[in-house]
């Protein structure tokens, strides 16, 4: 039962930086799919649309970092807390960085439209980006606390 509870424990450790690379191949996969389709329509601002897409790759910024915070020897005393932040920190960055994909997605097919709301059209990516930020900062406090 030991070897299951530290095994949880270092599942905690890994899973901020794998969900938070899961979170970014998803969300620029699906905002670098409705770039490739705008450039197809416009004749030329390609290199914004790039821009966007590339916006949820900073989610496993943030998983990593949370990665190497909660890195420490792994006991079955802080394993609950290794893997309980480190999981939930991960799935929202999971989340965060999929639905920023589709918010990019959408801003980038409305400018192509109407090239002069490209700037207001990310308003909803930079929100759930500091959705986030909030995950991301909170796991990194609460992790100070695991002993």
């Amino acid at each position: 039962m030991t070897e299951f509870v530290l095994a949880l424990g270092w599942l905690g450790i890994y899973a901020p930086m794998a969900l938070g690379t899961i979170a970014s191949a998803i969300g620029c996969s699906i905002a670098g799919q409705a770039s490739i389709g705008a450039m197809l329509e416009t004749e030329g601002g390609y290199g914004r649309f790039v821009g966007i897409s590339a916006f949820p790759s900073t989610f496993v910024i943030y998983g990593i970092v949370i990665m190497f915070t909660l890195n420490r020897e792994v006991t079955p005393e802080n394993a609950g807390g290794l893997f309980g932040v480190g999981l939930l920190a991960g799935i929202a960055l999971m989340y965060c960085g999929i639905w920023q994909g589709r918010a990019c997605a959408s801003a980038i097919n409305a400018s192509k439209e109407k090239p002069e709301i490209f700037g207001l059209s990310l308003a909803p990516a930079a929100i759930i980006e500091g959705f986030g930020v909030f995950a991301f900062v909170f796991a990194l406090v609460i992790s100070a606390g695991i002993s």
